[in-house]
């Protein structure tokens, strides 16, 4: 038997095919289907279905989602039963990735892309675990080890896309994008990839009309992909001065589809920021929001993701804010190996730095958040999300009245983005406290 993309799997029962084949396609086109290889995993042990069904509960991204997997993945890693190495490999990867070894799942995941590179499922993971560490390079190196052999499959090209703009390679990332799209109109990981190049470009009112018309598509993914492609299109909105238009799409489509999951509270975290610090009024959004944030305040799974819980806590004056920085600091020392760097000297003073701004310490967080940006890659996340960061530490340099420094930071940024109502309006506010 093979899956979609050709990869021969080893199954108890062929009418799993099926199921495993939604996993498959799923995973690389962001749907919903990837679950239904759950449906399968109590009857199928082939090693596939089980290391498929671990990483869906390694994707929940909390404390508890390495317990939930290993049960799966004991099933996956009998040695008796039948699979073959490139199965194996990819069992083996899925079991570093719970125990937090991240380097050695993404060595084993690029040694089998070098033996098998039709595996998209293997490609997905690889790039979302480099992406979480900051290593766009690797990204796009693991795509261009699958570019030859896939480049028959839209969703190869969608990847591409994404690692060659994360590496800021953007006339390579908008052709493969929308070599993508030609292939497939409604790839939405090439349609993402191709908004971050027009965001980044300065292509605002673009940007903004291709994701409206791409949007009847998003229906049928996963809660992330969906809310995220939204919130690209509320980025837009927001450059081009629609604030009414941004807190309607916050309100109808970026927060509560799935609002226990840690990439949605993240896009809520980040739209509602960005709408403050562009002079908007959010109202009781931030009260609403706190509820599903407070919960995480013992995660720690990702530092990313604690810099968003622990800045969302801040601006709605929660307590729990501060106990969610007093564990991120007592956690940082005894992080996994591949992000204890980013845990303790970007994390811990990015965490106190969002907490002091949250709290009105302006010079505090210029302190803070000064030693965390020169860095702050190693958090992971694009730097279109990482953004929001450079974002708070302009605001708490013109805060606490540090104009010129400001200045230095933001006139780059019109210039390079001349059509954002949002830099206009802050770039003229702070000439007239320079007297320019």
């Amino acid at each position: 038997m093979q899956d979609c993309f050709g990869n021969p799997v080893t199954l108890a029962d062929a009418a799993s095919l099926a199921a495993l084949n939604d996993f498959v396609e799923g995973f690389a086109a962001c749907q919903l289907r990837v679950l239904k290889v759950l449906d399968i995993a109590a009857q199928e042990p082939g090693v596939l279905v089980q290391a498929y069904a671990a990483a869906l509960h390694l994707f929940a991204e909390t404390p508890q989602a390495p317990t939930h997997a290993q049960p799966f993945l004991d099933r996956a890693l009998n040695p008796l039963q039948p699979a073959t190495p490139r199965e194996r490999c990819f069992a083996q990867a899925v079991q570093a990735w719970a125990l937090g070894e991240v380097d050695q799942a993404l060595a084993r995941l690029e040694a089998l892309l070098r033996e098998h590179p039709r595996d998209l499922v293997a490609l997905k993971l690889a790039q979302v675990l480099a992406f979480n560490l900051g290593d766009s390079p690797r990204m796009l190196r693991l795509a261009l080890l699958c570019r030859a052999a896939a480049a028959d499959v839209s969703y190869l090209h969608g990847m591409l896309a994404f690692g060659y703009e994360q590496c800021h390679w953007m006339p390579e990332a908008e052709a493969s994008a929308r070599r993508a799209l030609a292939m497939q109109p409604r790839e939405p990981w090439a349609q993402h990839a191709l908004a971050h190049v027009m965001l980044t470009q300065g292509r605002l009112t673009e940007g903004r009309d291709f994701m409206q018309a791409a949007s009847p598509g998003w229906q049928g993914l996963n809660s992330f992909m969906q809310t995220h492609n939204w919130w690209h299109l509320a980025l837009f909105q927001l450059e081009l001065g629609e604030l009414d238009a941004v807190l309607k799409l916050y309100d109808q489509q970026v927060w509560g589809v799935a609002p226990d999951y840690s990439q949605d509270q993240v896009n809520a975290v980040s739209l509602l920021a960005r709408v403050e610090l562009a002079g908007g009024v959010v109202g009781a959004r931030w009260q609403a929001l706190a509820p599903f944030l407070a919960p995480r305040v013992r995660d720690q799974v990702l530092p990313f993701l604690d810099l968003h819980y622990l800045y969302g806590l801040a601006r709605a004056g929660w307590p729990e804010a501060d106990a969610l920085l007093r564990n991120l600091i007592r956690f940082a020392p005894l992080a996994p190996a591949a992000q204890r760097g980013a845990w303790l000297r970007v994390a811990v003073p990015a965490g106190r730095g969002l907490l002091a701004h949250g709290r009105g310490r302006f010079e505090e967080a210029v302190d803070q958040l000064g030693q965390a940006l020169p860095r702050l890659v190693e958090i992971g996340g694009s730097h279109a999300q990482r953004d929001l960061f450079e974002q708070i530490y302009i605001d708490a340099l013109l805060q606490a009245g540090r104009y010129s420094a400001a200045q230095n930071l933001l006139q780059p940024r019109l210039n390079a983005s001349p059509g954002s109502q949002r830099l206009r309006r802050q770039v003229d506010e702070l000439n007239r406290c320079l007297g320019l």
